[in-house]
């Protein structure tokens, strides 16, 4: 499935993606996903999906992890820098202006209103994201997905575990089924 893209189309596609979406790196998965497997053609589902899983387990802005993954994906170490320039650079425009005229946006009601609104999108395409990776991830080994899937829910927002615990759980329990278990299977 994968074609060649060049790294000046990689800078482009990316600094669009990450200079007009809002709220992290749940709302850019959907946009970056649909770009590379659906109207480029770059990327399989199931590829993108395992780029988004090594996004979310690795420290930092998962929106930066995903764009470097992708990068490096495509077109290797000058794709991951890439991508990585052409999603940081948006953020740091932004963060610049923004606060350069701190005060005056602090106290523009027009301002704080859109802010309002595009928190309710936010929530929205998390929702979705959210949805379409579940569903993805129980295509592949339903019981485990579903009951990890449960597990983490509950002890995330009943019981308040913290999130780097819930990762290492989740990954040392995938370790033991999926490696272990395979080993076994493959002597």
């Amino acid at each position: 499935m994968q074609h060649t893209v060049s790294l000046g189309k990689l800078f482009t596609i990316f600094f669009k993606i990450n200079a007009v979406t809002f709220g992290g790196g749940y709302t850019i998965v959907p946009i970056v996903s649909d770009e590379f497997t659906r109207r480029q053609h770059l990327i399989d589902d199931d590829e993108m999906f395992d780029i988004v899983a090594m996004a979310q387990s690795g420290p930092g802005a998962m929106a930066i992890s995903t764009s470097l993954l992708t990068g490096y994906k495509l077109r290797g170490i000058p794709g991951a820098l890439t991508c990585l320039v052409a999603s940081a650079l948006p953020c740091l425009i932004t963060l610049s202006i923004i606060s350069h005229f701190y005060l005056e946006f602090q106290k523009n009601p027009f301002v704080r209103s859109v802010l309002n609104g595009i928190s309710g999108v936010v929530c929205a395409v998390l929702l979705v994201t959210t949805y379409n990776m579940a569903k993805r991830a129980l295509r592949h080994h339903k019981v485990f997905s579903a009951v990890m899937m449960g597990m983490v829910f509950i002890l995330s927002f009943f019981l308040h575990v913290d999130t780097a615990y819930l990762i290492l759980m989740s990954g040392m329990a995938a370790i033991v089924l999926f490696y272990f278990t395979d080993r076994e299977a493959r002597s």
